[in-house]
């Protein structure tokens, strides 16, 4: 991967930038740059329509060990769907600096008035019934502990870890028989010693596997991110319930509490993968 090979100094000041990021920027106000020339030369890019198995991305690298083989590190989640699927496919615009852009699932324009009935409180600050959120579980080889952002999935003695994120899409809705966010939560939980989700959504499909990156709105089609990730995204929406998600936003080991912007979505074939 990117850092093999690398002086330490160089290899240290990395870490120092990356630990500074995330898969999803950290604030509200994330940068978006603007179009430019494709950036070229970077490894496979991501999010992309993962109904389309077209790329030419020349850059490979091995996939990294299933989710149950690594350590999670961080659970975050965007404000609409940064992937494109056939059941996540109704575009919501460009947004604002990532915000409101994306794509929502089909199922959210059906719901009855008992699912959009609005919840008490506010809701990871400003969600509603209705909405919908992609989840990313992002899983290291690294051995370190679950926390805030990026640099909780690498360290000074692992700069250069497998990475891999699980991925589902969700419409919001006000029904307590709908899916527990708290269900596919980190309560402190392992498995065979390791940092484990305590289940992944199931009855989504099966997850398209590909090689891709880290995503947010701070990187673009011109912007590329320069880490290699496997991604895992499942190709059905579920609904969720938001009251377990408000409940999860309101303390969580991620120091998670709202929905981060989207990075368009990536369709040059010279910056994507073939999907195998």
């Amino acid at each position: 991967m990117i850092l093999k090979g690398f002086s330490k100094l160089l290899v240290a000041s990395t870490i120092s930038l990356l630990a500074s990021t995330a898969f999803a920027e950290s604030g509200h106000h994330d940068e978006h740059h603007a179009s430019g020339p494709a950036c070229t030369g970077f490894g496979p890019q991501t999010p992309r329509d993962i109904d389309s198995k077209k790329g030419k991305n020349p850059q490979v690298f091995s996939l990294a060990p299933k989710s149950k083989d690594m350590n999670l590190c961080n659970i975050h989640f965007h404000n609409n769907a940064e992937h494109k699927a056939n059941d996540f496919a109704i575009f919501a615009g460009d947004g604002e600096h990532g915000h409101g852009g994306g794509y929502q699932c089909a199922i959210s324009k059906k719901l009855s008035k008992a699912e959009l009935k609005k919840p008490t409180g506010d809701i990871c600050k400003g969600l509603k019934p209705g909405d919908t959120i992609e989840v990313h579980w992002v899983h290291t080889s690294c051995q370190t502990k679950p926390g805030a952002g990026l640099g909780s999935c690498l360290s000074k003695k692992c700069a250069n870890p497998d990475l891999r994120v699980e991925t589902q899409v969700f419409t919001l809705v006000n029904d307590k028989n709908a899916l527990n966010f708290n269900d596919f939560a980190y309560k402190g939980n392992k498995v065979n010693g390791r940092p484990q989700a305590k289940s992944l959504p199931t009855k989504t499909g099966k997850p398209v596997e590909f090689m891709g990156s880290t995503t947010g709105p701070k990187f673009s089609e011109s912007t590329c991110s320069p880490l290699q990730v496997t991604w895992a995204v499942r190709p059905k929406c579920a609904k969720l319930d938001i009251n377990s998600l408000g409940e999860w936003c309101k303390k969580n080991t991620f120091s998670e509490d709202h929905a981060h912007g989207v990075r368009k979505l990536v369709t040059n074939p010279e910056l994507l993968s073939i999907i195998k």
